[in-house]
């Protein structure tokens, strides 16, 4: 059996989702962290990988050890399976070290970068239903693309903000690169707005999110889901905790728990 083979047959039988976004703030690594936890709950096996230098999803879960992180993955001498450490109930992590800047740094020297995640993959199917990966804002991130090369779709969340058109725009440039360059089965599963709710009375908001979803490229990815700002999400994650454990009838993870929904229903397309 050759690689792409084995690789397409274990894409039918596990997600890997990218959660990103070229601008910092938005979100990301508290999505991961939120979907991951409502997966997790609704009986699925969740990976959760931080690839991110600055470590907030690692900082917002369990403590684990030092030892297995995301540095010995970028440095080609171990595997997803092999660094993944339990931070709960049927969720494990590859957690990011202070040691992950300098390894990126050397990791995007080397030209099958991309293939990094694709190539660590050996005896996670068997394992994981769903692996989520936490990127960093940074536009020339190795970890990143290599994220996106070996995922199935991309999430986007995006604060309804004029200044995030840019990076939208970027990154979708950036998606379709991949796609024709190293996975053309990687698809956008859609955008989703953080710190946003209908009923907010932010006029420059709403004016945002209606020219986002009249734009001909950027409307038909627009979901349905919003997530609301609340304080019981910074709470639970400097408690380590999850929503479930926290706060388990906020608005948070009501909103969560229905964007976690449309992921799943996405991703079984």
């Amino acid at each position: 059996m050759t690689f792409m083979v084995w690789f397409n047959l274990t894409m039918q039988c596990m997600q890997l989702l990218t959660f990103a976004n070229r601008k910092g703030g938005v979100g990301k690594s508290t999505s991961v962290w939120a979907v991951a936890h409502c997966l997790a709950n609704a009986g699925s096996r969740v990976l959760m990988v931080d690839c991110d230098p600055q470590r907030n999803l690692t900082m917002c879960l369990p403590q684990v050890a030092k030892d297995k992180s995301l540095t010995q993955i970028a440095e080609g001498s171990s595997s997803l399976a092999e660094m993944m450490q339990p931070v709960g109930e049927r969720l494990w992590l590859v957690a990011a070290t202070e040691s992950l800047t300098a390894a990126e740094k050397v990791l995007g020297a080397d030209m099958a970068y991309p293939m990094l995640f694709r190539n660590a993959l050996d005896g996670l199917e068997e394992m994981i239903d769903y692996v989520l990966f936490d990127t960093s804002p940074s536009p020339n991130s190795p970890l990143a693309l290599a994220a996106m090369t070996a995922s199935t779709y991309v999430f986007i969340p995006v604060q309804p903000e004029y200044f995030a058109y840019e990076g939208l725009q970027s990154l979708l440039d950036i998606v379709g690169r991949i796609q024709k360059n190293y996975n053309p089965g990687l698809r956008v599963g859609g955008l989703f707005l953080t710190k946003y709710s209908p009923s907010y009375r932010r006029s420059l908001h709403h004016e945002f999110v209606a020219m986002m979803k009249e734009h001909p490229e950027l409307g038909p990815l627009v979901m349905q889901t919003t997530i609301r700002e609340n304080v019981s999400v910074a709470e639970a994650q400097v408690q380590r905790q999850s929503l479930y454990e926290w706060a388990r009838h906020s608005n948070a993870l009501q909103d969560y728990e229905a964007l976690t929904q449309e992921i799943r229903k996405m991703s079984t397309l």
